[in-house]
């Protein structure tokens, strides 16, 4: 069960909260999530510990309550930005592609804030938690495969409406498989040369292949 924290309920007290998650998601982005401890977050925000404990019980409490947060405010990004009416005028390869590509510059540029909050996600024991953080990241992916949807004539695949969210899982798995999950990316490269320009050149390829869309 998620733990209640204390209600920011005046314009001070919610600064000072955004404050403490920022600083929290720039030191798991550092640090990792291991490293991530409340000193280290309060020095980072310019707090002290025990500010941070009037807030929250625990560090878990904190970093549960980061990670709900980042993944709504990037389904509610991912819902502004996936709007039909912002990609009338391009192409259903220029939306894949563009949507390909927005996944991997995220995943590369928030490398370890993603791979703090995913392995956070994994080892969890609450389930409620690590419900609503799944439930937030299939919205991502459902907003993107309803875009794509809104072009199924354009695909060529015999089953479009199962192809399209099969593929944006594939692209998630890729990105977190090749930018998120390995301690140091570049370790892949010992397989696959130059790994991460490849993924970039040649992941938005094999989807449009696999989808039959016209590049």
């Amino acid at each position: 069960m998620r733990k209640t924290i204390l209600p920011a309920r005046q314009e001070r007290s919610r600064k000072t909260l955004e404050r403490l998650l920022r600083a929290a998601a720039e030191v798991l982005d550092k640090e990792s999530l291991d490293g991530a401890t409340v000193p280290r977050i309060a020095a980072q925000a310019g707090l002290t510990p025990g500010a941070i404990y009037r807030r929250f019980p625990d560090k878990d409490a904190l970093l549960r309550e980061l990670c709900l947060r980042v993944f709504e405010k990037n389904y509610q990004q991912s819902q502004e930005l996936l709007k039909p009416e912002r990609w009338k005028d391009k192409s259903l390869a220029e939306m894949c592609t563009s949507v390909i590509e927005t996944t991997l510059e995220g995943h590369s540029r928030h490398r370890g804030l993603i791979r703090a909050l995913t392995f956070l996600t994994l080892q969890h024991l609450d389930a409620v938690f690590v419900r609503k953080s799944a439930e937030l990241q299939w919205k991502v992916c459902r907003a993107a495969s309803d875009l794509l949807l809104t072009r199924r004539s354009e695909i060529r695949h015999p089953d479009p409406d199962s192809a399209v969210p099969f593929a944006l899982l594939m692209v998630g798995v890729a990105a977190r498989g090749v930018l998120i999950l390995p301690r140091n990316p570049k370790d892949l490269s010992r397989l696959v040369p130059d790994v991460e320009v490849r993924l970039q050149r040649e992941l938005p390829k094999m989807v449009l292949r696999y989808l039959g869309i016209e590049s």
